[in-house]
């Protein structure tokens, strides 16, 4: 008999975003069960919930930065027991056949990974609903375990914007030495100058306010560069070995491209909206330089991050809400109001 839990969910583009009675299912083989402790809040949620990206299924639970506990598994669980601390980030299943899938990379999944929420199940078609909820259920190969060590309420958005700065870190092999620079400290930027720092970079943070100076060297930047600058801009030209950029709307790749070094990269993780304007193919021509893209991570480099920031004592900045303050948190993250991301305490759905 499938199980009924509360949550919150969106039932239009326009309407708050409030509480919601839904089932999940029954127990399959390799499911497991997880009471949801903490569920971070994603600008994604945000750009769902309001169909800014047009491709919004209502009633909609938002949610995929979430950490909870093991309550039941299926017949075929042998790595999860009831009581173990968990995590599910973005996606809840993919095919597991394609090329990409068999290389760990189930992110990109040639057939499209199933996503935590807004998604349908491979299986029955139903819809999938996140983490803004009592209870989910996951297949055991899209569950990690939280290391010990790891404060859980501030590990909630490492499954989602701390893996999208830590696997393009580790596919582009930063290592101690490069010069790696960050543009934007928000959510994703201040766990790329974490992890970055961690891995013994030289790190630069490119940001437009002079109030985020301090903050960012507190983090572990070595320096920051006001790209509104032209003379500081100048100074950095074909410097950096990998430059990651977590800024969420259009702007001007063009004067970061120019700070690259010959053959290295620029990694594009926040923009999911056409490069306007457009880049300039000479000074990508004659420095043979190139423009990436990178999304979340694959389960396996999603353990490997949790168990790197457990080690290296790297957790997210959040501010703790209840459920019942969301829509003002996503008010206040229109105005980036909040340092670095809010996460929702999901023993507020009791009241």
């Amino acid at each position: 008999m499938p199980t009924a839990v509360l949550g919150y969910a969106a039932q239009s583009a326009t309407s708050a975003v409030a509480p919601f009675e839904f089932a999940r299912r029954d127990l399959r083989p390799d499911d497991v069960s997880i009471e949801i402790l903490y569920c971070g809040v994603c600008h994604s949620d945000l750009h769902q919930a309001r169909n800014e990206w047009h491709s919004s299924s209502y009633p909609l639970v938002p949610g995929h930065e979430i950490i909870g506990r093991v309550s039941a598994i299926g017949a075929e669980v042998g790595n999860f027991q009831p009581g173990d601390l968990v995590g599910v980030g973005c996606m809840v299943d993919s095919c597991q056949t394609c090329e990409a899938c068999q290389a760990g990379l189930e992110q990109y999944c040639e057939a499209g990974c199933t996503f935590t929420y807004n998604g349908k199940d491979r299986l029955d078609q139903s819809p999938t609903f996140g983490g803004y909820s009592q209870q989910i259920v996951v297949s055991d190969k899209f569950v990690v375990r939280i290391p010990a060590g790891l404060d859980l309420q501030s590990a909630a958005p490492l499954l989602c914007a701390g893996i999208t700065m830590y696997s393009p870190l580790r596919h582009w092999n930063v290592k101690e030495g490069d010069k790696v620079a960050i543009v934007g400290l928000g959510g994703l930027g201040h766990m790329g100058i974490k992890f970055a720092t961690a891995m013994g970079a030289e790190v630069t943070l490119f940001t437009r306010s002079t109030s985020k100076i301090e903050e960012a060297k507190a983090m572990g930047a070595d320096a920051v560069v006001l790209s509104t600058d032209a003379e500081q801009m100048r100074s950095v030209r074909n410097y950096f070995d990998l430059i990651v950029d977590t800024v969420p709307n259009k702007h001007d790749f063009n004067p970061y491209i120019a700070t690259l070094k010959r053959d290295r990269n620029y990694v594009v993780v926040g923009q999911p909206e056409p490069i306007e304007p457009g880049i300039n193919g000479w000074d990508l021509m004659m420095g043979r330089k190139s423009i990436s893209g990178s999304a979340i991570g694959g389960i396996a480099e999603t353990q490997a991050m949790l168990d790197f920031s457990a080690e290296h004592q790297i957790s997210c900045d959040v501010e703790v809400i209840d459920i019942q303050a969301i829509n003002e948190a996503y008010e206040r993250m229109l105005k980036s109001d909040v340092k670095y991301r809010f996460v929702i305490d999901m023993a507020s759905l009791k009241s």
